[in-house]
């Protein structure tokens, strides 16, 4: 028997995926079941990842008004840019690969094995959070990331650009 395989991207919900709350599809028995591959806070990751851009760009502006204070806020009020990009995938169907089920629990092996090495496959997605949920009708990966593109001429050396950062992948 054949089945699909899914994948979206979109806007993130980091409280939905941690069970900070809990929506009406989900089945708080289960909940324990989620497997958290990385979950960390989205500031501090942009201080590791770009701050050292950040001084190095600042360095070079005489103007204070040139000068960017905090990355972070930056991009959050950036009209061009995301703060992170959510990936959903998921294998089958609530019919076909349901949450219990033996074929749910391939698809959620399968989901495992695929989170484990996604970092090592996108370079330049830095994953910050990364949930396995069992506990809705279909077993789904949530991948939130930032898309970090390096070696740039112009502005920071280190950015948030999701064109830039998958162009190394071809």
């Amino acid at each position: 028997m054949g089945v699909t395989i899914s994948g979206m991207t979109g806007a993130g919900s980091i409280r939905h995926n941690n069970r900070s709350f809990s929506a009406a599809n989900v089945d708080r028995s289960r909940t324990e079941q989620n497997i958290t591959f990385c979950n960390e806070d989205l500031k501090q990751v942009y201080h590791m990842v770009f701050d050292e851009a950040l001084a190095a760009y600042n360095a070079k502006k005489t103007k204070t008004r040139d000068k960017i204070p905090d990355y972070y806020e930056h991009i959050r009020q950036s009209k061009q840019e995301k703060l992170f990009h959510e990936a959903i995938f998921q294998i089958g169907n609530m019919s076909d690969c349901g949450c219990g089920t033996p074929d749910g629990e391939r698809a959620a092996a399968a989901l495992k094995d695929f989170a484990e090495s996604f970092a090592e496959r996108n370079p330049h997605l830095r994953v910050f959070n990364m949930v396995l949920h069992m506990d809705e009708a279909t077993p789904h990966l949530h991948v939130d990331f930032i898309p970090v593109a390096t070696e740039q001429s112009r502005g920071l050396s280190t950015r948030v650009s999701m064109k830039q950062a998958l162009k190394p992948q071809g």
